[in-house]
């Protein structure tokens, strides 16, 4: 109920979440690259080159030491499930895959190449290479992706009036100690790479120009990085939030979910989109509004706290070079 939130405590304590400070790391390595500053027309969840009529799709995910020690197994899955994930927020869909292992000796290796080996299997996706260094003091893994999308999905086009829409797969758990939350590892692998292809068919059918996956920043910290980019604000209605029976609303919204994105749709196009969710069982709503401006709140009924001003205080310095002033 809306009454019962703290809507200022919990708007500070997402705005302090490590998985969205993390986020403020990308600015700097940007900036060193030279790319901080740039008009950037595609961003962060795949670089986007475009090919013929559409795009090639490519991105890389590291894992944190200390997952791959505390869950070799899941880490490699994980390693294909969120690059696939990627692929898909950008609209595309994935072609192949390759890692880097760094394990000490096979016998370290054998749990992340196991779950690599599943995941590749469960979406269909092939492991065509990579590099392996077993003979290290401690795992380690990387990999990357190549995917293609027809028609792009970014981090940059959300518009004022558009509706922010969140779509999670609640058919899942917590991988616990960890903020995890995956609807994947038992799935029927048709159904996963069904719920994949959402959304490069939402794309296709031009129902949305603007997502992004859900990553460890859970879904407010998500949404404050798509303000960011698109140069607007953003406010969500927490009680528009479907949270899955028997977990708290706090942990909820710093979740990274195995099936997560928020998308920017128009109002007129909210019902199509829906509805193919919810055709696949995908638990979909429309839980708040793209505004003007650079606030990313969050409100209960009347009470409304701010999250984060991205101009004031900026995250990932990526926000495009006309909205940068």
């Amino acid at each position: 109920m809306a009454d019962g939130i703290d809507i200022e405590g919990l708007a500070a304590r997402l705005s302090t979440a490590s998985g969205l400070a993390a986020k403020a790391d990308i600015g700097p390595v940007a900036e060193a690259l030279g790319l901080a500053g740039r008009a950037v027309a595609v961003g962060d969840d795949c670089a986007a080159i475009p090919d013929g009529d559409g795009h090639l799709l490519f991105a890389i995910e590291g894992f944190i030491n200390g997952f791959v020690a505390a869950d070799p197994w899941f880490a490699g899955w994980c390693g294909v499930m969120v690059n696939i994930s990627d692929i898909a927020a950008m609209g595309g869909r994935p072609l192949a895959v390759v890692d880097a292992v760094w394990a000490e000796g096979e016998a370290g290796a054998a749990p992340i190449l196991a779950g690599l080996r599943a995941a590749a299997e469960a979406f269909g996706v092939p492991i065509v290479g990579g590099h392996t260094n077993i003979r290290t003091d401690r795992g380690q893994l990387s990999v990357a992706i190549l995917g293609r999308a027809k028609a792009l999905l970014t981090s940059f086009d959300a518009a004022p009036g558009d509706l922010l829409v969140a779509a999670i797969d609640h058919r899942g758990r917590y991988r616990e100690p960890f903020d995890n939350f995956e609807a994947a590892t038992d799935a029927p692998h048709e159904r996963l790479r069904g719920d994949i292809a959402l959304l490069p068919g939402i794309a296709e059918a031009g129902l949305a120009r603007a997502a992004k996956d859900i990553s460890q920043g859970g879904l407010v910290g998500t949404a404050v990085m798509l303000a960011e980019c698109s140069g607007v604000g953003i406010d969500i209605d927490v009680a528009a939030i479907p949270v899955p029976r028997g977990i708290a609303l706090d942990r909820w919204l710093s979740t990274f979910p195995s099936f997560g994105y928020i998308l920017a749709v128009a109002p007129d196009h909210l019902d199509a989109v829906l509805a193919r969710f919810a055709a696949r069982d995908i638990t979909a709503a429309a839980i708040g509004a793209i505004t003007a401006g650079s606030r990313v709140t969050l409100h209960a009924g009347d009470r409304r706290a701010l999250v984060r001003d991205w101009r004031a205080t900026p995250l990932m310095a990526m926000v495009k070079a006309e909205d940068a002033a």
